[in-house]
């Protein structure tokens, strides 16, 4: 039984719980947005949210420690109706001319049924896997490394250099420690699983990174810790623009507003909360678009300070 056939039972169990638009450019977004893919351009490069699908999360697992009452007021605020939210995995590419990046791989052949769907958005915009040089890991869960090989075990971004927080690499490789994590055991499971399958392959074509780094010409990796140990953010930078992709260091507009509501698979929950105050507090200074991982598709937009929180203001509104 291969990778998918281990995890589907599990993933049930846990369910049932054309033109290249400009950051800078005003009114220049697409007035019909994809469901599957978003260009848009930074200074010099070409980039693309990729959907890798949507996963269904109790709305408590987002925001473990939030009063019941100011909860459901949030939802109610954000129309989203009550039961589990249909949530995003969105990937990034880069073309900078000189690299072709990719930006985490989502969930790959362990997927749900409505996830797994990288390597066909990718190749329905003519990207193909052989082309991508690098892989940029963000962390070591499994909507973010479940793509890295395919259903038999193959790297499915055969001529890509793997780059990693190495603190991240130590820790899914090794023994993790996982007793943190408010999610079930079933869920803890899938996370080791998909980490044993699909990192050790990568490890012939890894590069380890330790510091703030920058990874190519225009890409920096920007250390983003407590989401998991090594989480890892990025700033793209071309010409006067500048983009950061914010991964899951937030996971939903409502953490704008409420930061101190931690979501159940934070692994330490203090250094989570002060990396995301830091980094709303840049992506709001820097006046910078921003992608996170799980915003409603395609996850871009911009922060604005709004007294002692923050507010999610998505492209095109």
């Amino acid at each position: 039984m291969g990778i998918a056939g281990v995890l589907r039972p599990l993933l049930r169990r846990v369910a049932d719980c054309a033109r290249w638009p400009t950051c800078s450019e005003k009114g220049g977004w697409p007035t019909t947005m994809s469901t599957d893919s978003f260009p848009f351009t930074v200074g010099d490069f070409e980039c693309m949210a990729l959907s890798d699908g949507v996963f269904a999360y109790p709305p408590q697992s987002f925001f473990a420690n939030a009063p019941k009452d100011r909860l459901e007021q949030a939802l109610r605020d954000h129309r989203i109706q009550p039961g589990p939210m249909s949530v995003p995995w969105t990937c990034l590419f880069v073309n900078t001319g000189q690299h072709r990046v990719l930006v985490d791989t989502g969930g790959g052949p362990g997927s749900p049924p409505s996830a797994g769907n990288l390597l066909r958005n990718l190749q329905a915009e003519g990207i193909e896997a052989a082309s991508v040089d690098r892989v940029i890991l963000t962390h070591g869960h499994p909507d973010h490394i479940g793509g890295n090989t395919d259903a038999e075990g193959w790297l499915a971004f055969p001529n890509a250099r793997y780059v990693m927080w190495e603190e991240e690499w130590q820790f899914w490789t090794g023994e993790p420690n996982l007793s943190a994590l408010e999610v079930d055991e079933g869920f803890k499971q899938i996370m080791l699983t998909l980490a044993r399958a699909n990192l050790p392959p990568i490890q012939g074509q890894l590069e380890l990174i330790d510091r703030e780094t920058e990874i190519v010409p225009g890409i920096r990796a920007i250390p983003a810790p407590g989401h998991t140990l090594g989480h890892t953010a990025l700033a793209v930078c071309s010409g006067k623009d500048e983009f950061l992709y914010l991964a899951d260091a937030v996971l939903h507009p409502i953490h704008l507003q409420a930061p101190g509501w931690y979501p159940a698979f934070d692994l330490m929950r203090e250094e989570a909360e002060t990396t995301r105050r830091g980094l709303l507090r840049r992506a709001a200074a820097d006046r910078a678009l921003v992608l996170f991982s799980h915003f409603p598709f395609p996850g871009l937009g911009h922060v604005f300070k709004m007294e002692d929180t923050w507010q999610w203001q998505p492209i095109g509104s």
